[in-house]
C-alpha cells in the first residue's frame, strides 16, 4: 500500500502563519493498493487537490468517513470524482441511531449549504454504514470500531497481504484515565491498532492544551505516542495538527514528545504531500 496525505488539519489553519511544510488542509488521506484499489480516508478540504488528480483515471473510489464533523466533509462537495458520470463512488462512514448515513450527508449536500444535491451526483453512488464487521474492497481488508470522539466515529483498519495500517483521526484514548493506559482491551481503539505497520493518530494537542479540553475527543502527542507503545505498532504519524500551530510550533512539540517518550519506533508528523509504503514505510 501507498499512504499520501493531501489534508493533515484538525481544522481550517489561521492565516497568516508559517504552514509551508505541514500545509493547512483538514483530514484527508489516501490508500492506494497494489491492485490500483484507491481508498480516500475523510472528505476534508485536502480531497479537492486530490480529487482533481484522481477524475478520469480511476473507475471506482471508496471514501471511508471517520465521522460528520464539518472538517472531515467539507470538501465533500469539491470531490471531482462525484461529478464524473458513471464513476463508481462508494462512501462508508458511521450508523446513527437517529437518521441514515445518506440522509446526513444529504444535509450537507443541500441548499442553503451547496448549490447541488447529493441525489443529483452524475456519479453511479453507494452509501455504506459503519462499523458492519469486516468488509473487502479490492485486495484491502476494512475493519471499522467505535472509538472515543464526540458523536458517532470510528477508526479504521487497513490490511493488505503485505501490510496494515490504522486510521484514528479523531480519538482521545486517555479521556478518564489520570495515568498510564490500564489493559488493552479497556482502551478505546487498541483492537484496530494492535500491530499495525503504520498508525495515523490524532495529536492535536500539547500537555497544557489539553488542560483546557479534556472531552473535546482529541488527544496529546505523548498520549499518542504512548498508545502506539501499548499497541505495538512499527510507526507512528502524528496527525489531525492543531490549526493554531505553525511549523515550527509542531516541531518543537514533536521534538520534546519524542524525547521524553523514547519510543522504539519512529515518529514522524504528517506532512502534506508525504508519501509512505505499506509495510516498507520509506518515503520514496
Amino acid at each position: 500500500m501507498r499512504v499520501t496525505f493531501w489534508g493533515t488539519r484538525g481544522s481550517l489553519a489561521t492565516p497568516g502563519r508559517d504552514r509551508e511544510r505541514y500545509g493547512g488542509n483538514t483530514s484527508c488521506v489516501e490508500v492506494r493498493g497494489d491492485d490500483g484499489t484507491v481508498l480516500v480516508l475523510d472528505a476534508g478540504t485536502g480531497i479537492r487537490e486530490l480529487g482533481t488528480r484522481l477524475a478520469g483515471t480511476v473507475r471506482r473510489v471508496d471514501l471511508l468517513l471517520s465521522h460528520l464533523h464539518m472538517d472531515h466533509i467539507q470538501g465533500l462537495g469539491f470531490f471531482a470524482p462525484l461529478y464524473v458520470p458513471h464513476l463508481e463512488v462508494h462512501i462508508w462512514g458511521p450508523a446513527s441511531t437517529t437518521q441514515s448515513l445518506r440522509g446526513r450527508l444529504s444535509r450537507y449536500l443541500s441548499p442553503p449549504l451547496f448549490p447541488v444535491r447529493l441525489r443529483d451526483l452524475p456519479c453511479h453512488l453507494s452509501v455504506h454504514e459503519v462499523p458492519a464487521g469486516t468488509f473487502h474492497i479490492g485486495e484491502l481488508t476494512i475493519d471499522s470500531l467505535l472509538v472515543c470522539h464526540p458523536g458517532p466515529t470510528v477508526g479504521f483498519r487497513v490490511s493488505s497481504p503485505r501490510g496494515s495500517l490504522a486510521y484514528l483521526p479523531d480519538h482521545e484514548p486517555a479521556l478518564g484515565r489520570a495515568g498510564r493506559f490500564g489493559s488493552p482491551d479497556w482502551v478505546s481503539g487498541h483492537a484496530l491498532a494492535s500491530g499495525v505497520d503504520l498508525l495515523i493518530h490524532d495529536a492535536q494537542y500539547s500537555d497544557a492544551e489539553y488542560l483546557r479540553t479534556v472531552g473535546w475527543g482529541h488527544s496529546t502527542i505523548g498520549r499518542a505516542i504512548e498508545f502506539a507503545q501499548l499497541a505495538e505498532t512499527r510507526r507512528l504519524v502524528l496527525f489531525h495538527h492543531d490549526p493554531a500551530h505553525d511549523d515550527q510550533t509542531i516541531e518543537a512539540l514533536h521534538t520534546a514528545a519524542v524525547a521524553a517518550a523514547q519510543p522504539s519506533f519512529e515518529v514522524i508528523a504528517a506532512a502534506e504531500g508525504m508519501t509512505l509504503t505499506v509495510p516498507a514505510l520509506s518515503s520514496p
